[in-house]
């Protein structure tokens, strides 16, 4: 049996937290901008995808207008670094809403470093990043999504495997609903079948 939940009736935070329950896990897009005033800005979405390969285009939401949405469409550009799980109590403490001029990075004591490509600062700690010129945005009611072409990528040596990110050595945090978090866990692998290499039904031609 399964409860019925209308999305008509359930009122935005409850269907917020119904739709963070359910959508699971989340990577996270730790992103790293520069307001116009040189403020450097850093903080979590959980609301990232890949939107595209070719060209590299991922994606992020700002739900609501936040320091992060409000730097990109002023200067082009921004850097998601990989959310890992050694750095679990800094991420959450850059979700602070922290008045605005106030940059994450001094406030947390998170390390930065320079980016290549583009003006904002990488997470010195993260063990992956996607430099990043802003694509487009599409505002879908409180929200808008961010579309930033990837304009160069770097790894940390020590997390590649014969020159291939390692996920196990990675250890990507995700989002869960509620305040819960998930950390990797046991990773399987399985390949996939294609269609000619199906197995034939028992008793089948």
């Amino acid at each position: 049996m399964r409860i019925d939940f209308d999305p008509a009736d359930l009122g935005r935070n409850r269907l917020y937290s119904l739709l963070n329950a359910v959508v699971v896990p989340r990577p996270i897009a730790w992103v790293s901008t520069t307001s116009a005033d040189g403020v450097d800005n850093l903080a979590p979405h959980s609301y990232f995808t890949i939107s595209c390969v070719a060209p590299p285009v991922v994606q992020f939401t700002s739900v609501g207008r936040k320091d992060s949405l409000r730097n990109i469409e002023r200067t082009g550009t921004f850097v998601v670094n990989l959310a890992p799980e050694p750095l679990f109590e800094q991420i959450n403490a850059t979700a602070t809403d922290f008045p605005h001029g106030v940059s994450e990075f001094d406030a947390v004591g998170v390390a930065r470093e320079p980016s290549l490509k583009v003006a904002p600062p990488r997470v010195a700690g993260s063990p992956a990043v996607l430099e990043c010129e802003l694509h487009s945005t599409v505002r879908l009611g409180d929200s808008t999504v961010v579309f930033g072409r990837v304009v160069h990528a770097a790894v940390s040596e020590d997390m590649l495997v014969d020159g291939h990110p390692e996920v196990t050595r990675l250890r990507p945090l995700t989002r869960l609903g509620k305040d819960e978090w998930g950390t990797l866990g046991e990773v399987r692998e399985i390949s996939r079948v294609r269609y000619a290499d199906r197995p034939t039904p028992e008793g089948g031609a």
